[in-house]
Protein backbone atom coordinates (compact mmCIF):
# COMPACT_ATOMS: atom_id res chain seq x y z
CA UNK A 1 0.00 0.00 0.00
CA UNK A 2 1.49 3.35 -1.04
CA UNK A 3 1.93 5.91 1.73
CA UNK A 4 2.41 8.72 -0.77
CA UNK A 5 1.23 12.15 0.38
CA UNK A 6 1.57 14.58 -2.54
CA UNK A 7 2.92 18.01 -1.63
CA UNK A 8 0.38 20.79 -2.27
CA UNK A 9 1.70 23.68 -0.22
CA UNK A 10 -0.12 26.37 -2.18
CA UNK A 11 -3.41 24.43 -2.39
CA UNK A 12 -3.34 23.92 -6.14
CA UNK A 13 -6.04 21.28 -5.78
CA UNK A 14 -8.44 24.19 -5.30
CA UNK A 15 -7.36 25.64 -8.64
CA UNK A 16 -7.68 22.50 -10.72
CA UNK A 17 -11.19 21.46 -9.71
CA UNK A 18 -12.89 18.15 -8.93
CA UNK A 19 -13.05 16.77 -12.49
CA UNK A 20 -9.31 17.07 -12.92
CA UNK A 21 -8.64 15.64 -9.48
CA UNK A 22 -10.67 12.55 -10.42
CA UNK A 23 -8.61 12.07 -13.59
CA UNK A 24 -5.36 12.52 -11.68
CA UNK A 25 -6.43 10.24 -8.85
CA UNK A 26 -7.43 7.44 -11.22
CA UNK A 27 -3.89 7.43 -12.62
CA UNK A 28 -2.45 7.70 -9.11
CA UNK A 29 -4.39 4.65 -7.98
CA UNK A 30 -3.30 2.67 -11.03
CA UNK A 31 0.33 3.60 -10.40
CA UNK A 32 -0.01 2.50 -6.78
CA UNK A 33 -1.71 -0.77 -7.72
CA UNK A 34 -0.04 -1.87 -10.96
CA UNK A 35 3.28 -0.05 -11.32
CA UNK A 36 4.88 0.51 -7.91
CA UNK A 37 4.83 -3.15 -6.80
CA UNK A 38 6.93 -4.24 -9.81
CA UNK A 39 8.95 -1.25 -11.00
CA UNK A 40 12.04 -1.71 -8.81
CA UNK A 41 12.42 -5.31 -9.96
CA UNK A 42 12.07 -4.40 -13.64
CA UNK A 43 14.51 -1.49 -13.27
CA UNK A 44 17.07 -3.75 -11.60
CA UNK A 45 16.67 -6.26 -14.44
CA UNK A 46 16.71 -3.52 -17.11
CA UNK A 47 13.48 -4.85 -18.59
CA UNK A 48 10.35 -3.06 -19.80
CA UNK A 49 7.13 -4.33 -18.14
CA UNK A 50 5.06 -4.83 -21.27
CA UNK A 51 2.15 -6.23 -19.27
CA UNK A 52 1.38 -2.64 -18.18
CA UNK A 53 0.43 -1.53 -21.70
CA UNK A 54 -3.23 -2.70 -21.68
CA UNK A 55 -3.85 -0.96 -18.37
CA UNK A 56 -2.25 2.23 -19.64
CA UNK A 57 -4.47 2.14 -22.72
CA UNK A 58 -7.57 1.48 -20.63
CA UNK A 59 -6.76 4.53 -18.48
CA UNK A 60 -6.54 6.68 -21.62
CA UNK A 61 -2.84 7.37 -21.22
CA UNK A 62 -2.23 6.96 -24.96
CA UNK A 63 -3.22 10.14 -26.75
CA UNK A 64 -5.42 11.72 -24.06
CA UNK A 65 -5.63 15.03 -25.97
CA UNK A 66 -6.51 13.38 -29.31
CA UNK A 67 -10.26 13.84 -30.08
CA UNK A 68 -12.55 10.98 -29.16
CA UNK A 69 -13.67 10.43 -32.75
CA UNK A 70 -10.11 9.28 -33.48
CA UNK A 71 -9.94 7.04 -30.43
CA UNK A 72 -8.27 9.51 -28.05
CA UNK A 73 -9.48 10.83 -24.73
CA UNK A 74 -10.60 14.27 -25.90
CA UNK A 75 -9.08 15.80 -22.77
CA UNK A 76 -7.37 19.16 -22.38
CA UNK A 77 -3.77 19.91 -21.49
CA UNK A 78 -4.32 20.35 -17.77
CA UNK A 79 -5.70 16.82 -17.58
CA UNK A 80 -2.83 15.55 -19.72
CA UNK A 81 -0.25 17.23 -17.49
CA UNK A 82 -1.72 15.77 -14.32
CA UNK A 83 -1.74 12.31 -15.89
CA UNK A 84 1.94 12.58 -16.83
CA UNK A 85 2.78 13.88 -13.34
CA UNK A 86 1.31 10.80 -11.74
CA UNK A 87 2.83 8.43 -14.27
CA UNK A 88 6.34 9.79 -13.76
CA UNK A 89 5.82 9.73 -10.02
CA UNK A 90 5.87 5.99 -10.70
CA UNK A 91 8.73 5.96 -13.21
CA UNK A 92 10.16 8.24 -15.90
CA UNK A 93 10.54 5.35 -18.33
CA UNK A 94 6.88 4.38 -18.12
CA UNK A 95 5.88 8.02 -18.62
CA UNK A 96 8.23 8.12 -21.62
CA UNK A 97 6.32 5.25 -23.19
CA UNK A 98 3.06 7.16 -22.87
CA UNK A 99 4.60 10.45 -24.03
CA UNK A 100 6.05 8.86 -27.15
CA UNK A 101 2.77 7.16 -28.02
CA UNK A 102 0.64 10.29 -27.56
CA UNK A 103 2.86 13.27 -28.31
CA UNK A 104 5.33 11.86 -30.81
CA UNK A 105 3.30 9.25 -32.71
CA UNK A 106 -0.42 10.00 -32.45
CA UNK A 107 -0.01 13.79 -32.47
CA UNK A 108 1.85 14.00 -35.82
CA UNK A 109 -0.55 11.52 -37.44
CA UNK A 110 -3.53 13.52 -36.17
CA UNK A 111 -2.01 16.91 -37.03
CA UNK A 112 -0.20 16.17 -40.30
CA UNK A 113 -1.62 12.85 -41.48
CA UNK A 114 -4.21 12.14 -44.16
CA UNK A 115 -7.75 11.14 -43.22
CA UNK A 116 -6.90 7.60 -44.29
CA UNK A 117 -3.81 7.53 -42.06
CA UNK A 118 -5.82 8.82 -39.11
CA UNK A 119 -8.48 6.16 -39.59
CA UNK A 120 -5.95 3.34 -39.98
CA UNK A 121 -3.62 4.15 -37.11
CA UNK A 122 -5.09 6.42 -34.42
CA UNK A 123 -7.76 4.14 -32.91
CA UNK A 124 -5.34 1.22 -32.73
CA UNK A 125 -2.63 3.39 -31.18
CA UNK A 126 -5.08 4.72 -28.60
CA UNK A 127 -6.15 1.20 -27.64
CA UNK A 128 -2.58 -0.06 -27.41
CA UNK A 129 -3.19 -2.55 -30.21
CA UNK A 130 -0.35 -0.74 -31.99
CA UNK A 131 2.63 0.81 -30.26
CA UNK A 132 4.79 3.45 -31.88
CA UNK A 133 8.11 5.25 -31.68
CA UNK A 134 9.55 8.52 -33.03
CA UNK A 135 12.73 8.70 -35.10
CA UNK A 136 14.51 12.06 -35.17
CA UNK A 137 17.85 11.82 -33.30
CA UNK A 138 20.75 10.32 -35.24
CA UNK A 139 24.23 9.12 -34.18
CA UNK A 140 25.80 12.42 -35.30
CA UNK A 141 22.80 14.75 -35.06
CA UNK A 142 21.15 15.28 -31.69
CA UNK A 143 20.75 18.94 -30.79
CA UNK A 144 21.15 19.76 -34.51
CA UNK A 145 18.48 17.52 -36.05
CA UNK A 146 18.29 19.60 -39.25
CA UNK A 147 21.65 18.08 -40.20
CA UNK A 148 20.12 14.60 -40.38
CA UNK A 149 21.44 12.17 -42.96
CA UNK A 150 18.45 9.82 -43.11
CA UNK A 151 16.78 10.34 -46.49
CA UNK A 152 14.45 8.81 -49.03
CA UNK A 153 14.41 8.70 -52.82
CA UNK A 154 11.46 8.53 -55.19
CA UNK A 155 10.79 5.12 -56.72
CA UNK A 156 7.37 5.34 -58.35
CA UNK A 157 4.50 4.45 -56.03
CA UNK A 158 6.90 4.13 -53.09
CA UNK A 159 10.12 5.66 -51.76
CA UNK A 160 13.42 4.05 -50.72
CA UNK A 161 14.45 5.01 -47.17
CA UNK A 162 18.05 4.82 -45.94
CA UNK A 163 19.70 5.93 -42.71
CA UNK A 164 19.53 5.34 -38.98
CA UNK A 165 18.19 6.83 -35.76
CA UNK A 166 19.28 6.18 -32.20
CA UNK A 167 18.20 6.67 -28.56
CA UNK A 168 14.65 5.80 -29.62
CA UNK A 169 12.22 4.99 -26.78
CA UNK A 170 9.85 2.09 -27.52
CA UNK A 171 11.87 1.10 -30.62
CA UNK A 172 12.47 -2.56 -29.68
CA UNK A 173 8.75 -3.37 -29.50
CA UNK A 174 7.15 -0.63 -31.63
CA UNK A 175 4.83 -1.70 -34.44
CA UNK A 176 5.27 1.58 -36.31
CA UNK A 177 7.80 4.40 -36.35
CA UNK A 178 7.23 8.04 -37.23
CA UNK A 179 10.49 8.72 -39.04
CA UNK A 180 11.72 12.16 -40.05
CA UNK A 181 13.93 12.07 -43.13
CA UNK A 182 14.99 14.31 -45.99
CA UNK A 183 12.98 14.00 -49.18
CA UNK A 184 14.55 14.22 -52.69
CA UNK A 185 14.35 18.03 -52.43
CA UNK A 186 16.29 18.04 -49.15
CA UNK A 187 13.20 18.96 -47.10
CA UNK A 188 12.41 17.10 -43.88
CA UNK A 189 9.26 14.98 -44.06
CA UNK A 190 7.62 12.39 -41.84
CA UNK A 191 6.94 8.80 -42.86
CA UNK A 192 5.09 5.98 -41.15
CA UNK A 193 7.39 2.98 -41.25
CA UNK A 194 5.89 -0.36 -40.23
CA UNK A 195 7.61 -3.28 -38.56
CA UNK A 196 8.06 -6.04 -41.07
CA UNK A 197 9.09 -3.79 -43.95
CA UNK A 198 12.15 -5.37 -45.49
CA UNK A 199 15.38 -3.66 -44.46
CA UNK A 200 13.88 -2.10 -41.29
CA UNK A 201 15.38 -3.26 -37.98
CA UNK A 202 15.30 -2.03 -34.36
CA UNK A 203 18.33 -3.27 -32.39
CA UNK A 204 17.96 -2.70 -28.65
CA UNK A 205 20.30 -0.44 -26.66
CA UNK A 206 21.78 -2.22 -23.63
CA UNK A 207 23.96 -1.31 -20.63
CA UNK A 208 21.98 1.79 -19.65
CA UNK A 209 22.28 3.19 -16.13
CA UNK A 210 19.19 5.32 -16.75
CA UNK A 211 15.61 4.58 -17.84
CA UNK A 212 16.34 0.93 -17.16
CA UNK A 213 12.64 -0.03 -17.19
CA UNK A 214 12.20 1.62 -20.59
CA UNK A 215 12.95 -0.08 -23.91
CA UNK A 216 15.44 1.95 -25.97
CA UNK A 217 16.84 1.10 -29.37
CA UNK A 218 17.96 2.16 -32.81
CA UNK A 219 16.04 2.42 -36.06
CA UNK A 220 18.03 1.15 -39.04
CA UNK A 221 16.80 1.62 -42.62
CA UNK A 222 18.55 -0.31 -45.36
CA UNK A 223 16.80 0.24 -48.70
CA UNK A 224 13.38 0.17 -47.03
CA UNK A 225 10.45 0.40 -49.48
CA UNK A 226 7.82 2.69 -47.96
CA UNK A 227 4.53 3.32 -49.83
CA UNK A 228 3.97 6.97 -50.67
CA UNK A 229 0.63 6.67 -48.88
CA UNK A 230 2.69 6.41 -45.67
CA UNK A 231 4.20 9.89 -46.06
CA UNK A 232 2.61 12.50 -43.76
CA UNK A 233 1.22 15.00 -46.29
CA UNK A 234 0.51 17.93 -44.00
CA UNK A 235 3.97 19.33 -43.27
CA UNK A 236 7.49 19.71 -44.65
CA UNK A 237 10.49 21.19 -42.87
CA UNK A 238 11.68 21.08 -39.28
CA UNK A 239 8.49 22.67 -37.97
CA UNK A 240 6.89 19.22 -38.11
CA UNK A 241 9.16 17.31 -35.73
CA UNK A 242 9.73 20.38 -33.54
CA UNK A 243 5.99 20.79 -33.00
CA UNK A 244 5.88 17.18 -31.81
CA UNK A 245 8.77 17.84 -29.43
CA UNK A 246 6.84 20.77 -27.96
CA UNK A 247 4.00 18.39 -27.12
CA UNK A 248 6.41 15.97 -25.47
CA UNK A 249 8.30 18.70 -23.61
CA UNK A 250 5.05 19.94 -22.14
CA UNK A 251 4.34 16.47 -20.74
CA UNK A 252 7.87 16.25 -19.34
CA UNK A 253 7.43 19.59 -17.55
CA UNK A 254 4.62 18.00 -15.56
CA UNK A 255 6.11 14.53 -15.36
CA UNK A 256 9.47 15.51 -13.90
CA UNK A 257 7.69 17.28 -11.06
CA UNK A 258 5.96 14.00 -10.29
CA UNK A 259 9.35 12.36 -9.80
CA UNK A 260 10.41 15.28 -7.59
CA UNK A 261 7.23 15.00 -5.52
CA UNK A 262 7.85 11.29 -4.94
CA UNK A 263 11.44 11.90 -3.83
CA UNK A 264 10.36 14.70 -1.49
CA UNK A 265 7.57 12.63 0.06
CA UNK A 266 9.95 9.73 0.62
CA UNK A 267 12.47 12.04 2.31
CA UNK A 268 9.84 13.62 4.59
CA UNK A 269 8.59 10.26 5.84
CA UNK A 270 12.13 8.98 6.35
CA UNK A 271 13.20 12.14 8.22
CA UNK A 272 10.31 11.74 10.64
CA UNK A 273 11.04 8.07 11.32
CA UNK A 274 14.84 7.77 11.24
CA UNK A 275 16.41 8.25 14.68
CA UNK A 276 19.95 9.52 15.30
CA UNK A 277 21.40 10.97 18.49
CA UNK A 278 18.19 9.97 20.24
CA UNK A 279 15.78 11.96 18.08
CA UNK A 280 14.26 11.96 14.56
CA UNK A 281 16.67 13.39 11.99
CA UNK A 282 13.85 15.65 10.82
CA UNK A 283 14.29 17.63 14.04
CA UNK A 284 17.76 18.80 12.97
CA UNK A 285 18.16 22.14 11.22
CA UNK A 286 20.09 20.94 8.20
CA UNK A 287 17.50 18.27 7.37
CA UNK A 288 14.71 20.80 7.73
CA UNK A 289 16.61 23.14 5.41
CA UNK A 290 16.80 20.42 2.76
CA UNK A 291 13.10 19.61 3.04
CA UNK A 292 12.01 23.26 3.05
CA UNK A 293 14.06 24.04 -0.05
CA UNK A 294 12.75 20.95 -1.83
CA UNK A 295 9.16 21.94 -1.12
CA UNK A 296 9.78 25.54 -2.19
CA UNK A 297 11.18 24.52 -5.58
CA UNK A 298 8.45 21.93 -6.16
CA UNK A 299 5.78 24.53 -5.35
CA UNK A 300 7.30 27.04 -7.76
CA UNK A 301 7.36 24.36 -10.44
CA UNK A 302 3.74 23.40 -9.79
CA UNK A 303 2.61 26.98 -10.27
CA UNK A 304 4.65 27.28 -13.46
CA UNK A 305 3.19 24.20 -15.14
CA UNK A 306 -0.34 25.00 -13.96
CA UNK A 307 -0.17 28.39 -15.66
CA UNK A 308 1.43 26.81 -18.73
CA UNK A 309 -1.50 24.36 -18.94
CA UNK A 310 -3.98 27.22 -19.05
CA UNK A 311 -1.98 28.94 -21.79
CA UNK A 312 -1.75 25.67 -23.72
CA UNK A 313 -5.51 25.19 -23.50
CA UNK A 314 -5.94 28.68 -24.98
CA UNK A 315 -3.38 27.89 -27.71
CA UNK A 316 -1.21 30.71 -26.36
CA UNK A 317 1.73 28.74 -24.96
CA UNK A 318 4.88 29.51 -26.94
CA UNK A 319 7.65 26.99 -27.61
CA UNK A 320 9.98 29.14 -25.49
CA UNK A 321 7.56 29.02 -22.54
CA UNK A 322 7.40 25.24 -22.85
CA UNK A 323 11.20 25.09 -22.98
CA UNK A 324 11.47 27.13 -19.78
CA UNK A 325 9.05 24.84 -17.97
CA UNK A 326 10.74 21.63 -19.18
CA UNK A 327 14.16 22.89 -18.16
CA UNK A 328 12.99 24.17 -14.77
CA UNK A 329 11.04 21.05 -13.85
CA UNK A 330 13.84 18.63 -14.68
CA UNK A 331 16.48 20.75 -12.93
CA UNK A 332 14.21 20.96 -9.88
CA UNK A 333 13.60 17.22 -9.92
CA UNK A 334 17.30 16.40 -10.17
CA UNK A 335 18.14 18.70 -7.27
CA UNK A 336 15.30 17.33 -5.15
CA UNK A 337 16.37 13.75 -5.90
CA UNK A 338 19.97 14.46 -4.90
CA UNK A 339 18.97 16.21 -1.67
CA UNK A 340 16.44 13.51 -0.83
CA UNK A 341 19.11 10.84 -1.36
CA UNK A 342 21.26 12.60 1.22
CA UNK A 343 18.41 12.69 3.73
CA UNK A 344 18.18 8.92 3.42
CA UNK A 345 21.92 8.43 3.74
CA UNK A 346 23.13 5.04 2.56
CA UNK A 347 19.56 3.73 2.34
CA UNK A 348 19.00 6.22 -0.47
CA UNK A 349 21.05 4.19 -2.93
CA UNK A 350 19.07 0.98 -2.48
CA UNK A 351 16.05 -0.28 -4.37
CA UNK A 352 14.10 -0.28 -1.10
CA UNK A 353 13.37 3.36 -1.91
CA UNK A 354 12.67 5.00 -5.30
CA UNK A 355 15.08 7.92 -5.06
CA UNK A 356 18.17 6.53 -6.80
CA UNK A 357 16.02 5.13 -9.62
CA UNK A 358 14.38 8.53 -10.10
CA UNK A 359 17.78 10.24 -10.01
CA UNK A 360 19.24 7.97 -12.67
CA UNK A 361 16.14 8.32 -14.84
CA UNK A 362 16.22 12.09 -14.61
CA UNK A 363 19.76 12.11 -15.99
CA UNK A 364 18.16 11.04 -19.27
CA UNK A 365 15.16 13.32 -18.96
CA UNK A 366 17.47 16.35 -18.57
CA UNK A 367 18.98 15.47 -21.96
CA UNK A 368 16.17 14.16 -24.16
CA UNK A 369 13.60 16.33 -25.96
CA UNK A 370 16.19 19.12 -25.90
CA UNK A 371 19.11 19.29 -23.50
CA UNK A 372 19.27 21.52 -20.42
CA UNK A 373 21.62 23.92 -22.23
CA UNK A 374 19.62 24.00 -25.48
CA UNK A 375 16.48 25.02 -23.60
CA UNK A 376 18.46 27.78 -21.92
CA UNK A 377 19.51 29.07 -25.36
CA UNK A 378 15.90 28.90 -26.58
CA UNK A 379 14.93 31.17 -23.71
CA UNK A 380 17.92 33.41 -24.38
CA UNK A 381 17.00 33.78 -28.04
CA UNK A 382 13.42 34.62 -27.04
CA UNK A 383 14.70 37.35 -24.73
CA UNK A 384 17.27 38.93 -27.04
CA UNK A 385 16.21 37.98 -30.56
CA UNK A 386 19.74 36.67 -31.22
CA UNK A 387 20.34 33.05 -32.25
CA UNK A 388 23.26 31.66 -30.23
CA UNK A 389 23.05 28.10 -31.59
CA UNK A 390 25.50 28.37 -34.46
Amino acid sequence: MSQYQPPDYYLLDELIGEEYRLIRDSVRQWVNRALLPIIEDYAQRAEFPRQLLPGMAELGLFGPTIPQEHGGGGLDYLAYGLMMQELERGDSGIRSTASVQGSLVMYPIYTYGSEEQKAIYLPRLASGALMGCFGLTEPNHGSDPAGMLTHFDDAGDHVILNGSKMWISNAPFADIAIVWAKNPDGQVQGLIVERGMEGFSTPETHNKWSLRASATGELVFDQVRVPKTNILPGITGMRGPLSCLNQARYGIAWGALGAAMDCYDTAVRYAKERQQFGRPIGSFQLQQKKLAEMLTEITKGQLLVWRLALLKNEDRATPAQISMAKRNSVATALQVAREARQVLGAMGITGDYPIMRHMMNLESVVTYEGTHDIHLLITGMDITGFNAFG
